[in-house]
């Protein structure tokens, strides 16, 4: 029993002293680097316990620490588990239960744990996107061209279970080592589920050499994907951040793109002047409050400040109004975040629409919350000739 008790204790110290300046992810590893005598067994409870409490949102504020750290690994079990046999016995047997009937069970209702309802895009279902923060997101892969048959020979061989999800995608579990199972973006990239489906707007012509423009390209899984669509576009990337885009080039050797075009580059800036004739395509995976990957980052959707919101929407504004000016007549914006948030999403897109002038030709919410996946927003629009 005491054991429990320790894994609890431990718990409660790592998030007393845990503020959510930093991925949880890499303060826990800190925090373990200084105690090696805890196990890695031991480890695994731990911050186990931690990370379902994170991802009980709002829905236990008054509660003893205790008490919310039970009631979140009990909302987040699908099976029984030995801390809960142990401390909370009659709700161990109910694990298997849906989450909504364990919810009732405790006298709790969903909306708790995302008080932000009034903020979310249009077609979000609420209860079940509020549902979705108690199950860990999947791991997908996706395939990249010329590589179909070895990968999938590969997955017969796995030791987990996986979906092949045609023509190129992967469902695997989240603990998943991909990297020691197939070659990381030669063979295939990890990507969402979600973001895989933003291939399907990506206007990219099979046979020509538009010029793209990655904008916040990040680690470049866009610009492999536009690629991927045709290996003949001239594609030059850039970001704010030199430790990112080192990454990139490391992935772009993997995958085997060697020509581009990469700087450094804020795109907050109204400088910036990179093409005399234009781009035919800028790709904007905006910075945003990531607030449909918090299945991913539980830590995130616990600490959120909803007056974030509006300050990333002004970010927003600044690079696709700078975005555009880089565009040729004719040319595309293709406008990404991983938000649920309407003004980071509907609102810029009705922005672009009336202060840029752009004329919109799609726009979908790429939901995810109930595939065990991210959910995204993707609006395509073209500059007037």
């Amino acid at each position: 029993m005491s054991r429990f008790h320790s894994y609890l204790n431990s718990a409660k110290e790592i998030l007393s002293l845990y503020q959510g300046q930093e991925p949880f992810a890499s303060f826990a590893k800190k925090y373990f680097s200084e105690r090696k005598k805890i196990g890695s067994k031991d480890r695994k409870q731990i911050t186990g316990l931690c990370y379902s409490f994170f991802r009980t949102g709002k829905l236990t504020e008054g509660l003893p620490d205790t008490e919310k750290l039970l009631v979140g690994l009990f909302l987040c079990s699908n099976e029984p588990v030995e801390i809960l046999h142990h401390l909370k016995p009659d709700w161990n047997e109910k694990t298997g239960l849906p989450v909504k009937q364990k919810l009732s069970l405790l006298n709790y209702h969903s909306s708790a744990v995302f008080p932000w309802k009034e903020e979310l895009s249009d077609g979000i279902e609420y209860e079940k996107f509020c549902e979705s923060f108690f199950i860990q997101p999947d791991l997908f892969l996706r395939i990249r061209p010329g590589n179909a048959e070895q990968v999938l020979l590969k997955l017969n061989n796995i030791p987990a279970s996986y979906e092949f999800i045609s023509p190129f995608n992967i469902r695997l579990p989240n603990n998943f080592k991909a990297e020691g199972h197939f070659e990381l973006n030669k063979e295939v990239v990890v990507q969402d589920y979600s973001s895989q489906r933003v291939m399907e707007v990506l206007p990219v012509r099979p046979d020509g050499e538009d010029k793209v423009w990655d904008c916040c390209a990040g680690s470049g899984g866009k610009s492999i994907m536009a690629y991927d669509l045709n290996p003949k576009i001239q594609l030059t990337v850039s970001d704010v951040r030199e430790s990112i885009l080192a990454n990139l080039k490391k992935r772009f050797k993997d995958a085997g793109i060697k020509k581009y075009n990469a700087f450094t580059g804020d795109m907050t800036k109204p400088d910036i002047n990179l093409s005399e004739s234009g781009f035919d395509l800028a790709i904007c995976d905006v910075p945003c409050s990531g607030s449909g990957t918090w299945g991913r980052t539980p830590e995130q959707l616990y600490y959120f400040d909803a007056k974030k919101i509006t300050r990333y929407a002004a970010l927003q504004q600044r690079i696709v109004s700078n975005a555009v000016k880089q565009l040729k007549p004719g040319g595309h914006l293709l406008y990404i975040t991983c938000s649920v948030f309407k003004k980071e999403n509907e609102m810029m897109a009705d922005f672009m629409k009336q202060e840029l002038h752009l004329v919109p030709e799609k726009k979908e919410m790429l939901k995810g919350y109930d595939r065990k996946a991210d959910t995204m927003f993707v609006a395509l629009l073209r500059k007037p000739l």
